[in-house]
């Protein structure tokens, strides 16, 4: 199928939130018939969709399982289970299901600009969007696109020649209803279970991530110190002449990017790759220079290369980016402790990466614990931890944790889930850390439990830090 033979289709489109609005509104344009099914009825969707009929899209709400009469194709959002109700339908009915990014690979024409494309379980945005700042460093016309924010359906309506790359955030929902995405390069920065319940195991959510690299026609990028991720590269079908690249904390090795005393350097594409490395970037050039940014910054820096930008052009958008709020993010020094804002770690995988990163902490942890276990992170984190306070609804899955492996770590457990908890952790943190250490907010759990989400969870972090700097002036 073409992006001209959405034409005249019957489509349904699953879910009311921001890429389903956008794929409606382009498959309507397209000249589709579009019915959009949400099981939600509530105040918010019934704005949206009178938005959406006033477009001449039909909306039905309060049913998100039944297959509208006459569906020659469905449309999914991305958090969509395949068992959903409505996919078993389309099944039965021999009616295929595809999602937004697959609309937007369709839809490009023969001149459309080449996507670079970036999974993993954690460092996806950041590591986007640290591509999309060296690609702009070089002087290309680009964008950050995808699971970031902006729907990647929008970006290519635009026109081919509106951009001449792009940097593109793939989640496993996502790939997992893509599947004649072709990218140019791609990467998979990590794999570490996450959304189980949403895949069904963690070999099947690998899978959906190794869907990036099918086709890939210049570079497969992946990570060295996760043997998954390399598998991942070994299984895909490729295209002719692509290569694995790897990206190392380490000294690369010939076809890898890497660290030598402190510099980013290049193994991979250089004249030589057995004898020759070419400095890409110093560490210092890292917001933050943490060990797992730093893998994001390389990862980003191998992208770019594959796509033939320039060393000093990785160099200059590695300095000129600046990781959004509530990423590792330094808050305050208040009487010599330094509070850092790390809110996104909403899995162990982020969390460990986040502890790691210093050296005596008093720990900020706990929310909606998602099925995790949290044994292994307390036993490779158990050396760096000064202290910890829990909050949340899961909160004794932490403690018992750092009671079997952490024993003699001191345990502060809030016995709340109200937001207002935030400032008394805070406060708690405050007396158990030393001059020297310090407080990090790295929860290891969702935050719907006490917050609307992750950057309110944060702002309550840095709201109670900034009070409690007021109150030792």
């Amino acid at each position: 199928m073409t992006g001209q033979d959405f034409a005249g289709q019957r489509i349904t489109v699953a879910g009311l939130g921001v890429s389903g609005i956008s794929a409606a509104r382009a498959l309507a344009g397209l000249g589709a018939t579009v019915t959009v099914v949400d099981g939600g009825d509530g105040e918010k969707q019934r704005a949206t969709a009178a938005e959406l009929e006033a477009a001449g899209i039909a909306v039905r709400l309060g049913d998100g399982e039944t297959l509208p009469e006459g569906t020659g194709l469905v449309v999914t959002s991305p958090g969509w289970k395949p068992s959903s109700p409505l996919f078993a339908a389309a099944a039965e009915a021999g009616v295929d299901v595809i999602g937004d990014v697959e609309v937007a690979w369709r839809l490009r024409g023969p001149d459309a600009a080449p996507w670079l494309a970036i999974t993993g379980t954690n460092g996806k945005t950041t590591t986007t969007q640290m591509l999309a700042s060296i690609l702009a460093a070089e002087g290309l016309r680009t964008a950050a696109v995808g699971n970031i924010g902006t729907p990647i359906i929008d970006v290519i309506q635009e026109g081919d020649d509106a951009y001449d790359v792009l940097a593109v955030e793939l989640s496993s929902y996502q790939l997992h209803w893509a599947p004649s995405l072709r990218a140019h390069s791609a990467a998979v920065l990590n794999l570490a279970p996450d959304h189980l319940d949403w895949h069904g195991s963690m070999e099947a959510y690998a899978a959906d991530k190794g869907r990036i690299y099918e086709g890939n026609t210049v570079a497969c990028v992946y990570n060295v110190a996760d043997k998954a991720t390399e598998d991942l590269v070994r299984e895909a079908d490729v295209e002719e002449g692509c290569r694995a690249i790897g990206f190392t904390l380490g000294t690369p090795g010939p076809g890898q990017v890497g660290v030598v005393e402190g510099i980013l350097v290049d193994r991979a594409f250089v004249e030589n790759r057995q004898k020759q490395a070419q400095e890409l970037a110093e560490v210092a050039d890292v917001d933050p220079p943490a060990p797992h940014n730093i893998a994001n910054a390389l990862a980003a820096a191998a992208l770019a290369r594959a796509f033939g930008v320039q060393p000093a052009s990785v160099r200059d958008g590695l300095r000129a980016f600046h990781p959004d709020a509530h990423r590792i993010q330094h808050v305050a020094d208040v009487a010599g402790t330094a509070y850092i804002d790390d809110s996104k770690a909403t899995n162990t995988h982020a969390a460990e990466a986040s502890l790691a990163a210093y050296e005596h902490i008093v720990w900020i942890a706990g929310g909606l614990a998602k099925g995790a276990t949290f044994d292994e992170l307390v036993q490779k984190s158990a050396g760096h931890l000064r202290g910890a306070v829990l909050i949340g609804k899961d909160r004794a899955l932490i403690a018992e944790a750092l009671a079997r492996h952490a024993p003699d770590v001191p345990v502060v457990d809030l016995d709340r889930t109200d937001t207002g908890a935030m400032s008394e952790a805070v406060r708690e943190a405050a007396r158990l850390a030393r001059p020297g250490d310090t407080v990090l907010l790295a929860p290891a759990c969702a935050s719907m439990d006490m917050y609307l989400n992750y950057n309110k969870r944060g702002d309550a972090f840095a709201d109670a830090v900034r009070e409690l700097a007021a109150q030792d002036q």
